[in-house]
């Protein structure tokens, strides 16, 4: 069995709790306005055909580095895209004993994504916007699926943390993020809220893939705007659970 693996990155220490070999996969079916890994959406793509044996051995020779926090983290692109693919990968990691993140959408939902679910110890969920209609606006997708998968984490009681990037314009609506908050205050599961600023790191792979950037002209948040959507998720959320990264 082999996986489409678009890079890696060692030592990374923005995607899960502690020193992690991060796992970017190929492919995603969101269509972000602010995607920063356009070259990440298609299912081919860039991606090496990767046997999850090479993986395997990769995470554990970094284990020493992990200590009793890190671990390793698939990201994308949107994992989930290739569950069936990552299941019998998921295995092989739990019999070294190494704690896995998965970083994803939570949009996509089978069989194959539910087991990988059970295998994962930590779900980092990005939640792109609540609000129907500006989550389509912002990815081209529905965000019935991203809080159906939320729920279900919470129902079989699977710690998550909680991703949102602030988008100035695109999802920084007050009424949204009240609305976020107050649906995700009563989840036990929920351990962290991120709250992530918007940046324009990838914005240059646009032009390379002849793609055009579509949020040209959106600055970058303010240290006011974090500072005033942080504030807004803790009159919901125990401040000690808001992060912003």
């Amino acid at each position: 069995m082999k996986v489409r693996v678009h890079s890696y990155e060692s030592l990374g220490t923005y995607d899960g709790p502690g020193i992690r070999l991060v796992v970017f996969l190929q492919g995603c079916n969101f269509r972000c306005l602010y995607c920063a890994n356009p070259d990440t959406i298609d299912l081919r793509g860039e991606a090496k055909e990767t046997p999850i044996e090479e993986i395997v051995q990769m995470a554990v020779s970094e284990k020493p580095f992990f200590g009793k926090r890190g671990g390793i983290t698939f990201s994308g692109g949107e994992p989930t895209v290739q569950a069936a693919a990552l299941v019998p990968l998921f295995r092989r990691l739990k019999e070294q004993g190494i704690h896995i993140c998965l970083d994803t959408n939570g949009s996509v939902w089978n069989e194959a994504v539910e087991e990988l679910l059970l295998l994962t110890d930590l779900v980092l969920l990005d939640v792109k916007e609540f609000d129907a209609e500006h989550h389509r606006a912002l990815t081209e997708r529905s965000n019935e699926q991203t809080l159906r998968t939320a729920a279900w984490l919470e129902a079989h009681n699977r710690p998550f943390w909680l991703r949102y990037v602030l988008v100035p314009g695109h999802s920084d609506h007050e009424a949204d993020m009240r609305a976020l908050a107050a649906h995700f205050a009563p989840f036990t599961q929920l351990e962290r809220v991120e709250i992530l600023p918007y940046h324009t790191l990838g914005a240059h792979k646009y032009e390379a893939m002849g793609m055009e950037y579509r949020l040209k002209g959106v600055k970058e948040n303010t240290p006011e705007q974090l500072e005033r959507a942080r504030k807004l998720f803790e009159e919901y959320i125990d401040a000690t659970k808001i992060f912003v990264n």
